[in-house]
């Protein structure tokens, strides 16, 4: 989950390498450092703590070469200590080495390089790396001839002898001319091409103030960039041809504007990219046929085999004879799954089973044909559920070699490893997310399956389509419902939020559809405001959780008017009866019938089905402004990275 940069050109490589790194904070800021090559030495700062720590050492000396990499770091092996901080160096520091990801055989690796003498000075796993190569480097039996260059040579050699899933860049004073990177399993790492300079990175918004043209390097590729070019490799040794694709993001998405944190940002462009969303993939010109409108409620309008008003540029076999769903993510991906099956369930009447991807690639559930595998990521990067997702790829050709290959994949960045390892993705839109904490990316995941479900639902024939133009109306209403939310209610959450300075605990609570709003409350407010919170379905309180509750324990009541509506109220009264602060998430029209609220947090009144995506609204900004008032850095939370690319 680091984040990587490098740069070889004409410029000044410190002031872009730190520009590169302030855009990739969100994958890790618990240490930083630099390493340049200037007049055939390394010259490299380090760090500890946020990124302006490493800028303030940086203006206090001069790096005026034209060449080195960077890093910012998630601790993994090792304490978020100076001495941990990358780069790495080997023994003689003349190679300098920056890694995301895990070397999994680093201690037998170690073991073997103390025995010949090697020292080291970290408790990191990626410190191995510099001192393999400096091997490699110093024993001339060991070079190869007709290799781009021996430092090329030495570190493909090294990544060869690697476990585990890692991103590397590699600088040496004694190859001043040469940036190698290399790429293994789930750590993203891309090359950026500008006119006579060129970039490297972890993550695309490092390069977009520099290049628009990327080539994102697939696993087990290592490359060498020079001033000249760029050359690729498989790690085979196998010469490659790869086009770079030109981006359609632009440098303002990394900007914060007028907003003081980029999730309050991000939780404005809501109504934005939900429209966005709708609009790419909801045909314009579709409209409920005559002949098959409702004419009384005793005569429902018949089913169509028409074209379906969903355009998602699906393969068509991926729905022929499904018989069951089954989805994979982590986090707030989950949450958004667990919708996605409630839709999947009662719209297109297809079992589904959401698993989270961290146990499901150690349990496996039993292979079955015709099932649809789902993997749902934001990033396209998070480890596990590629991993989940590979093995199920895997299952499938070894057991139904002549049937479709079934998977999906979920995603705001389509460029990314999951748009490689799947043949159907749904690309959600919703632009850059800088926010450690999903908001925008939740929603847009949302808006993915209500529209996976009701084409599914078109496809078999299991609503009628005066229904699913119903759905659909309701959903091209939902932006300007958003936004009515945030111009209504973002102040009005702004004072009330002042009010849990000192709350240690909150319950969320939710029915149905909701309950996984509710798990969304919960751990949006745990992520940034450090408050321990729970999501249960309201239901459960009784069986347990309402232990816990007492007038220091604020409660909060998902009450959308529908199946579940008075059930819910029901449950909220019993936390009302142990003194807990009850404050409703509920439309003002049913204000009256909700007086057992302390407090209200209204939203638009809209369906049961479609309630998610505006309960969530208020939700987000609660935990925002708790988070703020407690003068919380809410952009980056401690301990937590945006992509979670490690196991």
């Amino acid at each position: 989950m680091c984040g990587i940069v490098g740069y070889i050109g004409t410029q000044t490589a410190s002031e872009i390498l730190m520009a590169g790194l302030e855009k990739l904070e969100y994958r890790g800021y618990d240490s930083a450092g630099l390493a340049t090559v200037f007049d055939h030495q390394i010259y490299s700062i380090r760090a500890k703590g946020k990124l302006y720590n490493l800028r303030n050492k940086l203006a206090q000396i001069d790096m005026p070469a034209p060449i080195g990499i960077g890093h910012t770091r998630w601790a993994t092996h090792g304490k978020p200590e100076e001495h941990n901080a990358h780069p790495h160096f080997d023994s003689q520091q003349r190679v300098a080495v920056v890694q995301n990801g895990i070397i999994e055989n680093y201690r037998e690796l170690k073991d073997a390089l103390k025995a010949k003498g090697h020292t080291f000075t970290s408790e990191t796993d990626t410190e191995v790396i510099p001192h393999l190569i400096e091997e490699v480097l110093a024993d001339p039996r060991a070079q190869r001839p007709f290799t781009p260059s021996p430092l090329f040579d030495a570190v493909h050699q090294v990544v060869n002898r690697l476990k585990g899933a890692f991103a590397i860049a590699v600088i040496s004073a004694d190859h001043p001319n040469e940036i190698v990177i290399a790429r293994q399993g789930a750590a993203p790492l891309c090359i950026g091409f500008g006119q006579g300079e060129f970039f490297c990175a972890s993550d695309t918004p490092a390069l977009v103030s520099h290049t628009q043209a990327v080539l994102h390097l697939e696993s087990h590729e290592i490359a060498r960039l020079t001033h000249l070019g760029v050359e690729i490799y498989s790690f085979a040794g196998e010469r490659l041809n790869k086009i770079p694709r030109i981006l359609e993001v632009s440098a303002s998405l990394v900007d914060k504007h007028t907003f003081k944190h980029f999730m309050l940002k991000e939780i404005h462009e809501q109504p934005g990219v939900v429209r966005d969303c709708l609009q790419a993939y909801l045909r314009s010109d579709w409209e409920l046929e005559p002949a098959l409108a409702k004419t009384d409620a005793l005569h429902p309008a018949p089913i169509s085999s028409g074209q379906s008003p969903i355009q998602l540029g699906l393969d068509a076999a991926l729905y022929d004879n499904l018989a069951q769903v089954q989805i994979f993510a982590c986090g707030t991906s989950w949450h958004a799954s667990l919708i996605g099956k409630y839709l999947l369930e009662q719209l297109a009447d297809l079992p589904t089973v959401v698993q989270y991807a961290s146990e499901a690639r150690y349990a496996p559930a039993p292979w079955r044909p015709n099932t649809l595998t789902i993997g749902v990521t934001q990033s396209g990067e998070t480890a596990d559920t590629l991993a989940a997702l590979t093995m199920e790829l895997q299952r499938s050709q070894r057991e139904a070699a002549q049937s479709p290959v079934r998977l999906l994949g979920i995603t705001n960045r389509s460029e990314s490893s999951l748009g490689q390892l799947v043949p159907n993705l749904i690309d959600t839109r919703a632009g850059l997310e800088v926010g450690v904490a999903a908001t925008k990316t939740f929603v847009t995941q949302l808006i993915a399956f209500y529209l996976l479900a009701l084409d599914l639902a078109w496809k078999r024939r299991t609503l009628p389509q005066d229904r699913i133009q119903e759905i659909i109306n309701g959903l091209r209403q939902l932006p300007g419902k958003i936004e009515l939310i945030l111009n209504t209610q973002g102040e009005k959450i702004e004072e009330f939020a002042r009010e849990f300075n000192e709350t240690q605990d909150f319950i969320f609570l939710g029915r149905g559809i909701n309950f996984p709003i509710a798990l969304e409350g919960a751990l949006k407010l745990k992520e940034i405001s450090y408050i321990h919170a729970e999501g249960y379905p309201a239901g459960e309180m009784k069986h347990g959780p309402i232990a816990l509750l007492d007038e220091k324990v604020p409660v909060v009541a998902i009450a959308t008017p529908g199946s579940v509506y008075e059930k819910v109220l029901s449950n909220a009264q019993e936390a009302k009866a142990r003194d807990a602060r009850l404050i409703g998430i509920t439309p003002k029209e049913f204000s009256a019938e909700t007086d057992i609220f302390d407090d209200l947090l209204p939203v638009p009144l809209v369906e049961e089905l479609l309630s998610p995506i505006l309960n969530v609204i208020p939700l987000q900004l609660l935990s925002y402004y708790i988070a703020a008032h407690r003068g919380l850095d809410v952009d980056q939370p401690r301990n937590l990275a945006k992509s979670v690319t490690v196991e």
